[in-house]
């Protein structure tokens, strides 16, 4: 069965920077889009990034120039640099549903348990 594993979680300074990964294994990476989905304290889901099986990738504007998502073999990686106490909220990988990145949150199928991340000094 598909399994998505989150890492890289923790504490960082404003400014800082973290490396979240993804673990995936029960389905052909590579042949699905794969995402990044947070939910900061109190607040919604939030689609964060998305990397469509041709490589293509796209983020929220909120982080456009701060984040990177990259894939290498079967797992996601999320290069987070310049980071704000606003980027503080729980980190989910997610398995699209096609190989089109979409940053609609219906269009993951599966979910990691998440990774927490807070920017504070």
């Amino acid at each position: 069965q598909v399994q998505l594993v989150e890492s890289g979680g923790g504490l960082a300074q404003p400014g800082g920077s973290l490396r979240l990964s993804c673990a995936a294994s029960g389905f052909i990476f590579g042949t699905f889009a794969m995402g990044w989905i947070r939910q900061a304290p109190g607040k919604g889901l939030e689609w964060v990034s998305g990397m469509s099986s041709d490589g293509s990738t796209y983020y929220t504007d909120a982080v456009k120039g701060r984040f990177t998502i990259s894939g290498d073999g079967a797992k996601l990686y999320l290069q987070m640099d310049s980071l704000k106490p606003e980027d503080t909220a729980l980190y989910y990988c997610g398995k699209g549903s096609s190989s089109v990145a979409a940053s609609r949150i219906p269009d993951y199928n599966y979910w990691g348990q998440g990774t927490q991340v807070t920017v504070s000094s």
